[in-house]
């Protein structure tokens, strides 16, 4: 699960079906092909590669003039950064899980450098109702005084200072998905010693993961640093944990507990300028975009919960042939182990869910009113179909007593105001 797809799964938490296939890596673009409704969105070739060579242009100096551009969106009174004041330390390591923890580290050493600093494509993980997600922003910066600003780089044009609204609205939700990510690591770095330990263990608090062994996930050595008793040191196979921390360049046991960091909730949304190639850049607020994320987060039902609800031997294996194109599954099994997994389909999930076609000709099907959008169905109250919508509409004139119900009292006006208009003209053909 990358961040576009964690910010489409937190604005709408309800959907078991899509929480179920992302943490399972199912690849739903396969899927709906194979379903017979394939998604018709997505990011052109041409697109992406327009993409990719801006965001090279803009870091390609080693970040000196996007940080520059940062610190002149910012506009606190401090010193710009001059020539080589920027650091880029390396974060090659061997699996997401290794990268996890090399970014962790390089994190802690340039806060406590207290210079500017530059992480290019770092990773981060986050845990998503039970199943950890890796997360690869496109840069984050840390500044001198210890705080952390996430960058997004997009390729749509930003004209006269100002983007697409639901363009930028997209990249807040997930910028915001990397805040609340990075805001977990900032938790741990200069976590101060329980109990009155000594400053190693502050070291070790903040050593996520042991970067030449990757065997562990990064989220499982975090749990295991948590659990440890007080006073305990886990087993290195390398060093000590300080010096290890040191060997990676960070700073000695003693300076640990003088980390202080945090993540800023205004990110740098970088776009060409006009319809130039040359980069302009403003702060997004993303604020309300994280309590949202993390609320909604927090309500997603825990996969292995979906999980254990479905009937044995559910699988959505496409039992592609040997040469890894074509599926033999019939579409009878396949569109069956889909409906096992309960969805909850908006008209929105067409911009953001490969299955949003499947889920929409289903919901059709079924006559549910949630395909008609989420206001309307939350203006129906118990009425959930349309069916039901039609039969309280026409059953009963609009002058009878209020029933009660105030949807149904509103549809019987509507019908009544609607047969006075039609019968004003005969010549009007009526529809159901």
């Amino acid at each position: 699960m990358d961040a576009r797809a964690l910010a489409a799964l937190a604005a709408n938490p309800g959907c078991r079906r899509r929480a179920l296939l992302d943490g399972a890596g199912v690849d739903k673009g396969a899927l709906a092909q194979a379903l017979g409704a394939p998604a018709n969105f997505g990011q052109s070739q041409f697109a992406h590669q327009r993409g990719n060579s801006f965001e090279a242009r803009v870091k390609a100096d080693g970040g000196a003039d996007l940080v520059r551009l940062l610190h002149e969106r910012l506009r606190d009174g401090s010193e710009p950064p001059g020539p080589g004041a920027v650091t880029t330390p390396d974060l090659t390591a061997p699996g997401p899980q290794g990268r996890t923890a090399r970014t962790a580290l390089a994190l802690r050493a340039a806060t406590e450098a207290g210079r500017w600093a530059l992480l290019d494509h770092p990773m981060v993980s986050l845990d998503v109702a039970g199943s950890p997600a890796f997360l690869e922003p496109d840069a984050v910066v840390v500044h001198p005084d210890g705080s952390w600003t996430v960058i997004e780089i997009k390729s749509f044009p930003m004209v006269d200072g100002s983007a697409d609204p639901a363009k930028v609205g997209a990249a807040a939700r997930q910028s915001a998905v990397y805040t609340l990510a990075l805001e977990r690591v900032a938790s741990m770095i200069g976590r101060p010693p329980e109990g009155g330990g000594d400053t190693a263990e502050a070291v070790e608090a903040v050593d996520v993961a042991d970067v030449a062994d990757v065997a562990e996930t990064a989220s499982a050595a975090m749990a295991a640093d948590a659990a440890a008793p007080a006073g305990t040191k886990k087993a290195a196979t390398s060093a000590d944990p300080a010096e290890r921390a040191a060997r990676e360049g960070s700073v000695a046991p003693a300076e640990a507990a003088s980390v202080r960091a945090r993540v800023r909730h205004q990110v740098l949304l970088v776009c060409p300028k006009d319809f130039s190639n040359l980069p302009t850049a403003e702060l997004v607020d993303v604020r309300k975009q994280l309590a949202v994320t993390r609320r909604q987060l927090d309500r997603l039902t825990r996969i292995e919960e979906i999980a254990a609800a479905l009937p044995e031997g559910t699988t959505f294996d496409l039992r592609l042939t040997d040469d890894g194109r074509n599926p033999t599954r019939p579409v009878e099994e396949l569109t069956a182990a889909v409906d096992a997994v309960d969805a909850a389909y908006a008209p929105e999930c067409l911009s953001t869910c490969e299955l949003a076609a499947h889920c929409r000709t289903r919901s059709r099907a079924a006559g549910q009113v949630e395909a008609l959008g989420r206001g309307v169905r939350g203006e129906l109250g118990g009425l959930t179909t349309v069916d039901a919508v039609l039969t309280a509409a026409m059953n009963g004139p609009a002058d009878e007593a209020p029933t009660g119900d105030p949807a149904v009292d509103a549809l019987r006006r509507a019908a009544a105001l609607r047969a006075e208009a039609l019968a004003s003209r005969p010549e009007a053909v009526a529809c159901r």
